[in-house]
């Protein structure tokens, strides 16, 4: 074959790889959309958001934030060991500048991985190298921040921030839901609610981690809740009167955090002698 009709090829084969990538991306981005949109709340908007930048960033985290407070919901890209600290992490925003600069200005940060920037804990935690880039986007639902999603490595960022913005447009309307949502608590009781939520993601956590085999068998006999049942009882035991007491307008995280990760969004795969949500 002579060069020219090599060339041709070659060129022919690169626009292919290049049109067959662009159309595998808008795919992934219209799925993720429309997953957002169709969330039923903001811890579902969260979750999948963060799953869904998972495509387009090495590393991504999820922070809820409260008064001066980010509090660590869920991450991807690290080991279980760091996810498993993590997930008991309260960065004060006044220790991490980068932070702060987001939910203040309401527009995306790229900072430098400096502990000064993105506090001493969190830099620790993931590694980052003292020259690393990290960019960190907000949500912002009605002139507030209620979240940051904070990504790094290979980060996409055209890509992450329209999936933030529909996350916060999805979030936007569920303004007319009951005053019971979020938004409507009080301060106290959402301090409640996010304990609540860490309590269940490291009870959870704990299971995956010390328990792999009893939760790969109980996946596959689709029978979780007997192969963990001592477990997942003595987290329920905890969780009613720590939570649910105090708390009238209380969820049953444990419950969402046992179909969402044990159960990989399948509550059959919990069995038929699993009880159900606490309430």
């Amino acid at each position: 074959m002579a060069l020219p009709q090599i060339l041709e090829e070659v060129n022919s084969l690169f626009t292919e790889a290049c049109e067959h990538a662009r159309g595998e991306c808008a795919d992934e981005l219209n799925q993720a959309v429309r997953r957002i949109r169709q969330a039923a709340d903001a811890d579902e908007i969260g979750a999948t958001l963060l799953d869904a930048a998972a495509r387009f960033a090495t590393g991504v985290v999820w922070f809820r934030i409260s008064g001066e407070t980010a509090t660590g919901e869920r991450i991807r890209g690290v080991p279980e060991e760091a996810a498993e600290a993590f997930h008991a992490m309260e960065i004060p925003l006044a220790s991490a500048a980068a932070l702060a600069g987001a939910v203040e200005s309401r527009d995306p940060v790229i900072a430098v991985t400096t502990p000064p920037e993105i506090s001493e804990d969190l830099a620790k935690l993931l590694g980052h190298p003292a020259d690393g880039r990290v960019s960190i986007f907000p949500i912002v639902v009605r002139d507030r921040v209620p979240a940051l999603l904070y990504a790094w490595g290979s980060v996409q960022g055209p890509a992450v921030e329209l999936l933030t913005q529909v996350a916060a447009a999805a979030w936007s309307a569920l303004r007319n839901r009951p005053v019971s949502g979020w938004d409507g608590l009080p301060l106290e009781e959402q301090r409640i609610h996010l304990r609540a939520q860490r309590f269940a993601r490291v009870q959870v956590a704990q299971m995956r981690l010390f328990q792999a085999d009893a939760v790969q068998a109980g996946r596959a006999g689709r029978n979780l809740y007997d192969a963990l049942r001592a477990s997942i009882d003595a987290a329920r035991e905890t969780y009613r009167p720590s939570f649910f007491a105090p708390c009238s307008s209380m969820v049953d995280y444990l419950h969402l955090e046992l179909v969402q990760t044990l159960a990989n969004d399948d509550p059959d795969l919990l069995g038929e002698n699993y009880p159900g949500p606490l309430v």
